[in-house]
Formats: structure tokens, sequence, C-alpha cells
């Protein structure tokens, strides 16, 4: 690596307040007056968040300490006054946002996210960069530690101290989590593997790394060699909110519900650990395909505006096809397990009317102003670049072995041969050019009708192929979300719904989705409206399923509800439920041929 000629200090400097103070020294600025920028989205996270609101404060001087002065060009860059010498600017990060596309900052640990701490030295983005993690001052602090992939360069793994960069697109992919935490380690390959997990939590794991080198060995097995990647890391915090993960060439950042760890003496996948084990198995994919095999539009990544792609389906949606396929080819879930993740992922996509409005080619384009600010009427007009997506890699897997010599696997290595090693960006129309050139198919038609198109997928002819059969029916319940029973016309009977979703996010009974053309919507309620009786009983989280299952088909009953602070009434008829719950099960009688396929599928590599 050549001698860096930009350097980066970082240092948790008020834990209290939340602070990291950064430094960033430039050997040789630009003669007409030097730029500094922060960028306003984070890469695999496709929302501009304005990183730049987080500085509190920005200086600017010589190496001699001479101070400069400073002119704010627009939101998120600042331009030093010309200098004929070094320079270095120091500014404080406010870090108060606990996911992995941001900086978290207490006096138990501290998190970042590159881009939201590090700002690009314009003109020098191709740069090597010296990086020094800083500890924060005190004797409180004496116990912790350093959990990243940076390239250690006069650190001790886990130390604070010295690592580098190749450049600024590397500095900025290499999230770091500064705390106590536990390192465990195993070997894929003879590539070592950290699972780092910070946070209190009861996990097993020695079980945990067993379980994930399935997982990676799975992903390797297919793209047949890892990526340029020394060491890769599993940086997890455990808490108690919310699930999120983002990918990174040489790690992921992962935040888990702590529940979501399987517990020492426990023999079974649980469906919470199943989620964990299906949220670093996509990740762990993308050290391959986003990270590398990634849009042409993403080379180089332009961090202070928007990136447009229709392709988003592409890296998330196949991606989340073969999340949950490693898990059933490593031997971690049974086939009637996968086909139940299958069955809700079916579902969600089919009980929005969104999916017959917006194509997963416009979501994906539309992904900066929709799928990251969902509100109360997403489902009724947008579809899941990830949901559909991950059914569109499936169609296409099975159609290719049944229609063709080849299957979806070998797309991706060959992708992977011609995008991702040469790292030279798929063009827009990419996947269906290189699957036609390897099938020999015309797939015009297939991308006119699913990709660019909103018509359903033929499902009855995708799982026909390999000996599965479907049914759409009503849900049992509101937590219903696809995959249970199989019912007979007898047992499904007829559920009156009022046709919404109550929020999660707390005690009360607000609506959080009115889905088009149901009783509530023709009634009038919408979503943010708080429920507070149904023909003059109480609502709550707690008995609001109970309470609407002692309804029937055709019972009319007055809403009261709060819309803001007004008390309106709601005269409603309730009206079935819809059957748009799906439930697949394995065939009693398949066919040779069919057989031969599912058993292709299952053995990954079978052509």
């Amino acid at each position: 690596m050549l001698s860096p000629v930009l350097s980066y200090q970082i240092q948790p400097s008020q834990p209290e307040a939340h602070l990291f103070t950064v430094r960033c020294t430039v050997a040789v600025p630009n003669s007409k007056g030097q730029s500094f920028r922060l960028p306003t989205w984070v890469p695999g996270s496709y929302l501009i968040r304005e990183y730049a609101q987080h500085v509190t404060r920005f200086e600017a001087s010589t190496l001699q300490g001479e101070p400069l002065a400073v002119e704010k060009t627009d939101k998120c860059t600042w331009r030093c006054v010309p200098c004929d010498s070094a320079i270095q600017i120091s500014y404080d990060v406010y870090a108060w946002d606990l996911s992995v596309r941001g900086a978290h900052l207490d006096t138990f640990h501290a998190y970042f996210n590159g881009a939201c701490v590090f700002m690009q030295v314009i003109g020098q983005e191709q740069q090597a960069c010296d990086v020094e993690l800083m500890a924060p001052e005190g004797e409180q602090y004496s116990d912790w530690r350093v959990g990243t992939s940076f390239r250690e360069k006069t650190a001790e793994r886990y130390s604070f101290g010295g690592y580098q960069a190749e450049n600024y697109d590397d500095l900025i992919d290499h999230p770091v989590e500064m705390g106590d935490f536990s390192v465990d380690s195993f070997d894929v390959a003879g590539v070592p593997h950290d699972l780092i997990i910070s946070g209190t939590h009861w996990a097993d794991r020695e079980r945990m790394c067993e379980d994930l080198s399935k997982i990676c060995q799975g992903h390797l097995q297919m793209f047949g060699e890892f990526p340029p990647m020394p060491r890769y890391v599993f940086l997890v915090s455990a808490s108690g909110l919310n699930d999120g993960g983002l990918e990174h060439r040489h790690s992921c950042s992962l935040f888990c519900q702590r529940k979501l760890f399987p517990r020492k003496g426990e023999l079974n996948v649980s469906e919470n650990y199943l989620r964990f084990l299906g949220l670093c198995s996509h990740e762990y994919f993308h050290a391959w395909h986003v990270k590398r095999i990634k849009p042409s539009v993403f080379l180089p990544y332009k961090l202070d505006k928007e990136a447009y792609t229709r392709q988003l389906w592409v890296f998330e949606g196949i991606t989340s096809y073969y999340d949950d396929l490693n898990l059933l080819r490593s031997g971690l879930i049974s086939l009637d397990r996968y086909l139940r993740l299958i069955a809700k992922t079916i579902t969600h996509v089919h009980r929005g009317q969104g999916r017959l409005k917006q194509s997963v080619a416009e979501s994906s384009f539309d992904t900066w102003i929709k799928a990251y600010r969902p509100n109360e009427n997403s489902p009724n007009a947008t579809v899941s670049y990830y949901a559909k997506g991950s059914l569109i890699a499936f169609a296409l897997d099975l159609m290719l072995r049944c229609d063709s010599d080849i299957n979806l696997n070998e797309v991706m290595t060959e992708a992977w041969e011609r995008y991702g090693k040469p790292l030279i960006g798929m063009p827009e129309e990419g996947l269906q050019k290189l699957i036609e050139e390897l099938s020999g198919l015309d797939l015009s038609d297939f991308f006119r009708r699913y990709v660019y198109g909103c018509e359903d997928l033929p499902l009855a002819k995708m799982f026909d192929s390999i000996g599965v059969e479907h049914q759409f029916q009503p849900a049992v319940n509101a937590d219903d979300m696809g995959g249970g029973q199989w019912l007979s016309e007898k047992q499904q009977g007829q559920r009156a719904v009022l046709g919404i979703r109550l929020s999660k996010k707390n005690r009360r009974s607000v609506i959080a989705h009115v889905y088009e053309g149901s009783p509530a919507q023709k009634a009038g309620l919408a979503g943010k409206d708080e429920l507070l009786a149904i023909a003059g009983i109480k609502i709550t989280q707690q008995n609001f399923d109970p309470i609407i299952n002692r309804f029937v088909v055709g019972d009319q009953v007055e809403i009261h509800a709060f819309r803001g602070d007004i008390l309106r009434v709601f005269k409603l008829s309730f009206e079935a439920a819809p059957a748009d719950t799906c439930v697949l099960r394995v065939k009693q009688t398949v066919s040779k041929q069919d057989m031969q396929h599912r058993q292709c599928w299952l053995a990954s590599l079978c052509p």
C-alpha cells in the first residue's frame, strides 16, 4: 500500500454528551482551497439521511496551529481557504442513532458507520488513508476494546491504535464497535471469521458459530471462491429493539433483539433464531452480490445525491431468495419449514394492492422516496422489491431448470466472473441479457410482465415443477402471516374482518394500515385513527382479535375512534376475510420429472 497522504483520527471525546471528535490531516491540499464533504446517504441504505445535520463544530488549521477560514458551500460541504502546506480539520459529530446506518455513543459503548463520521476529501477519494481509532479518556473506559474489520497497521486486533484503508470507499466500509463485547472465531476454507456480539445477551455462541459456518460454506460453494477477503466479521449488537442489518465487503453490521439468539440447551431452530440466521445469510451473500456485483450506477458511489437504478430487485430480491434457500441447502431447516417461509413472502406480497400498481423496477427506482418512508397507505400503493424480487428470482430459477440446461446458480457465478471480480458494474438490463445469453431463452415477455409490469407470478406453474401445491385461504386470525395449516374449504369458513392492521409501536389501538376495498375503508376509517370501541366494547391491542371474531359477515356496528383530537363515529358492515393468505405443501404424488427438478434444486449444484 502506498504511503498515505490522508490520515483520520476518531475518538469518543464526550460519551456522556454523545460526541465523537474527528480529525483529518491532508498532506497536500488543493491549492485553490480544499473542500470536505460528509455523505448524505450510506451504501446499502437508499435514503437521503443528511448526516451533516449531526456536525456540531467544524474548524480548520495548519499543522502549526494557525487557524484557517472555512466556508460552508452547501448542506454537506465545507471549504477551507487556500493553503500551501498541510492542513488539519477537526469536527464533532453528535451520535445518538442506534442503527446499522448511523452512529451511537454513550458511556457504555460506541458504534459508527463510517459514512456518518468520516468526511470525504474532495479530489483525493482514491488516496490511501491512515485511521487511528482512539479510546475515550477516563478509567471507566479502560476495559473497552475495538471490534472492526479494518486492517491493522500498528494496532493489535481488537485494540485501539492505527488501522488503514485503501481509499475513501474502503474507509467508510468498516463499521466499528467500541466497548465490552464477546469474540468467537471460526474458519471457513482457510478464511478466519469473527462473531463479535456487544450488549447484554445469553447466547449459545458455540452453536451460533457452527451454524454460521454452514451458512458461509453454502454461499461459498455456490460462488466457488471468496472475494478478496482476508477476514470477515459478523458485528452484532444485542438489544431489545428492532432488527436490522447492513452489508460491507469484509463484514456485516447487525442490530438484533437478544431474543433472536439461541440459548444453551436449545436444540431446535426457533422462529426467532431462524430470523437471525436468515439475516446473517442475507448480509453474507451481499459480500459477493451488491458489494462486488453491483449496479454500474454505483461505480463510483455518489454519496451527495441519489443514485437511481431499476435493479435493486436484482440485488436485494435475488439475495432474499438465496438467504433462506441456503438455510435449507445447508441442512439448518427442513423443506416444510422453507416452504412456510416462501408462503409468508407470497402472503406479504399478495395482501397489498400496491403489487398491481407498482412494478419491482419502479419500486427499485423510487426507493429514495418510498421504500424507506412507508406510510399508512404503503400496502395499497407500493410493492417490496425485496419480497416480490425474491419470488421473481425463484420463478427464474425454476423456469431455467425446466426450460434450459442452466439454473440461477450458474447465472450468479457468471455474474461474479463478469461483473464482480473485475468490478465493472452490471448495466441496467444486464441480468436479462446475461440469462438469455447463457440459457438461449427469450425472456422479454417474462421481464415485461413481472419485472416492468405488475402481473402476479404464475405460482401454480412454478410450484408444479417441483411437486409442490399452493392455496390462498382467509387468514385464521390477525397474526396469520401465511405458511400455516392447509385448510379445507369447510374449515376456512367465513371469518369476518374489518380490513385493518393495528400499529405495534405502542399499547394504544392505533390503525397502521387500512386495506384498499376493505369494510374499514368503505366506512371511512383511516390510518392513524385510534380505535376506542366497537359496538360499545372498549378495544385494546390484546382484545381486538377476540372481539372481532364474535361478529359474522353482514353484522353492522358502530365504531368510535379519535381522529386527531376529535371523536368520530363510523358505521361499518363486516365482510368475509379475503383469501390472501398463502399455504404450501408437498404433493403426495409427484411425477418422475418433477421429482428430479426438486432434487436438483435442493442439491444446489445439480444442473
